[in-house]
């Protein structure tokens, strides 16, 4: 094929196909930029019509639900909360990846390489169909559109790069005028696919986290009484975390990369299993039971020692074990499992739901707030004393009553610990470890907690000499406190640790230990440098 064939029929697809003389950089970029608007085009169309889903976030749960074991920990370690926007962008530039390496194959198979983008549409549309609030013929026709016009993308670029370059080039090589009308079209292109992908994220995303109009929820029946000024030392410490993290600022770790959008209208609850009677409640029913308050500190199993994955918050709901007895725990029934819409799973001991020294509960607020869609909107659960991943199941959908031996929870398979009761855990918030502070007086100060044991003292060891430190007025045993010892800071590098007692008299772990299986252990030491 010759040049001028190539520039009378650029509309075609089969055109750019059999231009051999195509650089290969320039092949690279075209299926880079019809990759990328794949992409993008797909999160816009994503976020104009509700039934439709994130190709990229439809494939990165299928990443999650692979995932070997270790995988999270190590994962969350590097990220922290940005693991989902880690793995995000991984999944982006793979295939953009991907789509270099058909852009090159496009030149001398043009039709091997449409094939293949269209291969990899469904194989998008099949991770799609594990969303249940995806509509399948909906997500078919994102996948069409947004592979159609990618494919349709390339093309036209390959078209435009075959007019010029001989083979072995790059683009630098090109002749002025050609390589500057490449470069604006495949730049015109992936700017498109920026502002539509970066666009249609953001529309998506606030349409799923934003707060839910639902009106007034009924009062609580029993409720807390406010704060005393000693149960929040942190207005009057600098750099000590608040007693009661707000909600926007709550550390969220889950598997949800996109948040499930609930319809209250039909939502319900179904409790099942090994039960004397199935019971389904809906919305309406389930606020029809009385509420009531509790402050509940939760943790992250992942938490490394000195980490932020553990918040304390003010929580609204329904008692569970009402909820439980209305269906009738069979008494072999060893294992409760919240399922939430998206099919996670987390189980817990029947044992510990049914104590009746701690309170576990379906929340419906969060901080006197209808429960933000972050973080489980319309309800959770709430179990004190369970690291989270055993226990407090979002955009609950189903309890099922089972035995230990019947079935794993989500994350069990994966080498976490089926039972995972959190461990006494303390932090030094203030000073930073590494920071340089005047000598004299120094406030010491940080956070511990024990759910649902309490903390009975706390401990701060400098250069190997151990102090009490002044504890906050604990708001319950199932919430952590602050602490705060003063320090007469002498001039040099110093070490700083920290270590706490449980309400049982147990002293905090000082092995270290990684969080996987059942949580991180030791004892948070920083070093600081005295002028």
């Amino acid at each position: 094929m010759h040049h001028d064939a190539v520039s009378t029929s650029a509309s075609t697809l089969h055109t750019a196909a059999a231009v051999p003389s195509t650089p290969r950089s320039a092949a690279a970029a075209a299926g880079i930029a019809a990759a990328s608007l794949a992409l993008g085009l797909s999160e816009l169309f994503a976020a104009l019509f509700p039934s439709a889903t994130s190709l990229v976030a439809a494939v990165g749960q299928v990443v999650i639900a692979l995932q070997p074991p270790g995988a999270k920990d190590f994962v969350v370690s590097l990220f922290g909360t940005n693991d989902k926007l880690a793995l995000e962008v991984a999944v982006v530039l793979a295939s953009l990846a991907l789509g270099a390496s058909l852009g090159i194959l496009a030149v001398r198979r043009f039709t091997a390489a449409a094939v293949a983008f269209g291969a990899f549409g469904v194989l998008g549309f099949a991770a799609a169909l594990d969303d249940p609030l995806a509509n399948p013929g909906i997500v078919a026709l994102q996948v069409a559109v947004s592979v159609g016009l990618a494919v349709q993308t390339l093309s036209w670029l390959l078209a435009r790069a075959a007019r010029i370059g001989a083979p072995g080039e790059d683009v630098a090589a090109m002749p002025d005028p050609a390589r500057r009308s490449f470069l604006l079209r495949a730049g015109a292109v992936g700017f498109v696919a920026l502002v539509s992908g970066i666009g249609g994220r953001r529309l998506l995303d606030r349409s799923r986290t934003a707060p839910v109009a639902i009106g007034d929820l009924p009062p609580p029946s029993e409720t807390v009484p406010p704060l005393a000024a000693a149960a929040d030392l942190s207005p009057t410490t600098p750099g000590l975390t608040p007693i009661v993290i707000p909600n926007d600022q709550f550390y969220r770790i889950d598997t949800a990369l996109l948040v499930p959008s609930v319809d209250i209208a039909t939502w319900n609850l179904r409790i099942h299993g090994l039960v004397e009677r199935e019971t389904t409640l809906t919305w309406d029913e389930l606020l029809g039971l009385p509420l009531f308050e509790q402050y509940v500190t939760i943790a992250c199993v992942s938490n490394e020692v000195g980490g932020n994955l553990v918040g304390n918050a003010k929580w609204t709901g329904v008692r569970l074990r009402e909820v439980l007895d209305m269906a009738g725990v069979k008494s072999f029934a060893s294992q409760l499992v919240g399922r939430s819409v998206d099919g996670f799973t987390a189980g817990m001991p029947t044992a510990w739901v049914m104590d009746p020294a701690r309170e576990p509960m379906i929340a419906v607020e969060m901080n006197d707030q209808p429960l933000p869609p972050a973080h489980g909107f319309p309800a959770r659960l709430i179990v004190p004393g369970l690291y989270g991943y055993v226990s407090a199941t979002k955009w609950l959908a189903e309890l099922e009553l089972t035995t230990l031996d019947d079935f794993n929870g989500y994350w069990v398979p994966l080498g976490w610990a089926k039972e995972a009761p959190i461990l006494t855990q303390s932090r030094i918030d203030t000073p930073r470890g590494g920071s340089t502070v005047s000598a004299g007086r120094v406030p010491i100060a940080g956070i511990a907690w024990a759910p649902d044991r309490g903390i009975s003292k706390v401990e701060v060891g400098i250069d190997g000499v151990w102090y009490e430190a002044d504890l906050s007025a604990p708001i319950s045993d199932t919430t952590w406190v602050q602490w705060v010892a003063t320090w007469q800071a002498t001039p040099g590098r110093h070490e700083i640790s920290v270590r706490a007692t449980d309400g049982t008299g147990t002293v905090q772990e000082r092995l270290p230990t990684p969080p996987a299986p059942d949580g991180a252990r030791g004892w948070h030491t920083i070093q600081v440098s005295v002028s």
